[in-house]
């Protein structure tokens, strides 16, 4: 269980702000989430084979891709065989 001076303390590390109410209804929150994983902890899970799983992914093909000279003519601004983009970091 969670006390009212752990949630407060808990909001000062956080640095927010919170009323009395919310100190009460935060506190009930929290007690209500630890409480459910007090219960998940109940469940009996044990270990389970793997569900029939398959690959989906296609096999890897070698293809011929469009050539250099036509990527750089539609890429805007090159340099050296290279496509230039704009600068981003400062």
């Amino acid at each position: 269980m969670v006390s009212e001076t752990e949630v407060a303390h808990i909001a000062i590390l956080a640095d927010i702000g919170i009323s009395s109410e919310e100190l009460a209804e935060f506190t009930g929150q929290f007690n209500a989430i630890l409480d459910y994983f007090d219960l998940l902890d109940q469940v009996e899970a044990g270990e389970r084979p793997e569900a029939g799983t398959t690959n989906v992914f296609r096999d890897d093909e070698v293809v011929a891709s469009l050539p250099l000279d036509d990527i750089l003519k539609i890429a805007g601004e090159s340099e050296d065989g290279y496509i230039k983009a704009p600068r981003v970091v400062l």
